[in-house]
């Protein structure tokens, strides 16, 4: 089994809803997402894929809907005062903790045909979630 791991960084803003914390203010992150991509061959050139590959699809779609962006819950009523005054957001079905943005690059990267097995979400030089396939 072959595996490449593509580090891709971007900043965004959240806060997370029903939570009695610090996180339930809005506030930022500087990210990093470890994405996985496994094969059990390699291609014709003797790669998983092209690192190049990974970053016009996946950090490019990261950089446009993410980067520089408040990540917010669609129930989150601060959502519409931020979209009238223009400012850039971006719209999740759920709350967006790590392990949900987690998920969402991860199904990004699927939806892309890239054989990703893991994205890990690095929210803080400490703190990290993961999500990965069953298989």
């Amino acid at each position: 089994m072959f595996r490449v791991v593509q580090e891709i960084s971007f900043c965004y803003g959240h806060r997370l809803l029903d939570y009695d914390g610090k996180c339930r203010n809005l506030h930022g992150h500087n990210a990093r997402a470890l994405v996985t991509l496994e094969s059990e061959s390699l291609d014709e050139r003797g790669m998983v894929i092209d690192f190049g590959d990974i970053k016009r699809s996946l950090q490019t779609w990261i950089d446009e809907q993410l980067d520089h962006k408040m990540l917010l819950c669609r129930d989150d009523p601060v959502l519409a005062v931020l979209k009238n005054l223009g400012e850039p957001v971006f719209e999740m079905d759920v709350n967006p903790t790590a392990e949900n943005i987690a998920r969402l690059i991860f199904e990004e990267a699927e939806r892309r045909g890239l054989p990703v097995v893991e994205v890990a979400l690095w929210e803080t030089p400490r703190s990290c979630a993961v999500y990965r396939s069953r298989a």
